[in-house]
């Protein structure tokens, strides 16, 4: 399974403890050119101690391609819309600002939301209503990333898909080969139903650990393995079989990341690559 190597992306959540420029340097010694970026690393900040200028100014200077800001959390939480609206066009406008292609949407995920499942499915079009005209304002897309947590609002790539659609809005969707592992749809019904045409982005991790499915977390996710629980290279190998052509992205989300050298970091990125190219 031949995958070029410019359609790999490298999630910064892989190198915690990196600069920006470090981490840049890292995945161009690895081959690559596309990033994702995040709001949620330690500085709290996409772009860390950098303005958006000489965040552009590295990623020039590295040939750097970012792919995705994540992520705008709660998309689909309506309680508060002025705080929405403004968390969204903050992120936008730094999406827009660094050149970014799109910013990644996740949902509302807590034990306390007492929504109907009719609720949810309603308070997410809804928001995906909202929020158009702002990605339409800035040139952003937005991909929409089911969690499959079971306290999530949105567990599924085929209902994050279905709403999509019944939106109205050029949103994409996020298939994250974990969360697809915890949705439990089934491979029948993904196949025949899933459009690949709408994938803009596909996340990549493994998971080792023999705990049982609906107790696993973020914690439990780091790279592609041969033990990997979540089969993510057959994931890959059927997403490749029903002619996807996008963009696959590394990340891994263990605390363990936390102690790997840039070492680490660059052999984990080839192995998984070997994998899938395997």
């Amino acid at each position: 399974m031949a995958i070029a190597l410019e359609r790999f992306c490298i999630n910064r959540k892989i190198a915690p403890n990196l600069e920006l420029e470090k981490f840049f340097q890292l995945v161009k010694k690895c081959g690559l050119s596309k990033v994702e970026l995040r709001n949620d690393m330690p500085s709290g900040k996409v772009t860390d101690n950098l303005s958006n200028e000489q965040l552009n100014a590295l990623a020039t200077e590295f040939g750097i391609e970012i792919v995705t800001i994540n992520a705008l959390g709660m998309f689909n939480l309506l309680e508060d819309q002025t705080a929405l609206l403004k968390n969204a066009e903050a992120l936008l406008i730094q999406a827009k600002a660094i050149h970014s292609k799109a910013l990644v949407m996740c949902p509302h995920c807590s034990t306390s939301d007492r929504r109907s499942e009719v609720q949810k499915r309603q308070d997410t079009l809804a928001a995906l209503q909202l929020l158009a005209p702002l990605f339409k304002q800035y040139g952003v897309e937005g991909y929409v990333e089911p969690l499959g947590f079971g306290i999530s609002s949105l567990r599924s790539s085929l209902l994050a898909q279905s709403i999509i659609h019944d939106s109205g809005a050029p949103y994409k969707l996020v298939l994250d080969t974990f969360h697809h592992y915890l949705s439990d749809v089934t491979q029948p019904e993904f196949d025949a139903q899933i459009r690949v045409e709408q994938i803009g982005l596909v996340h990549l991790s493994g998971v080792e650990d023999p705990r049982i499915k609906g107790a696993l977390s973020d914690e439990e996710r780091i790279m592609l393995s041969d033990k990997d629980r979540l089969a993510s290279v057959i994931q890959v190998q059927n997403l490749e079989r029903l002619g996807y052509q996008g963009i696959y992205s590394f990340e891994p989300f263990s605390s363990q990341l936390n102690t790997w050298t840039e070492g680490d970091i660059e052999r984990e990125i080839r192995q998984s690559i070997a994998l899938l190219q395997g």
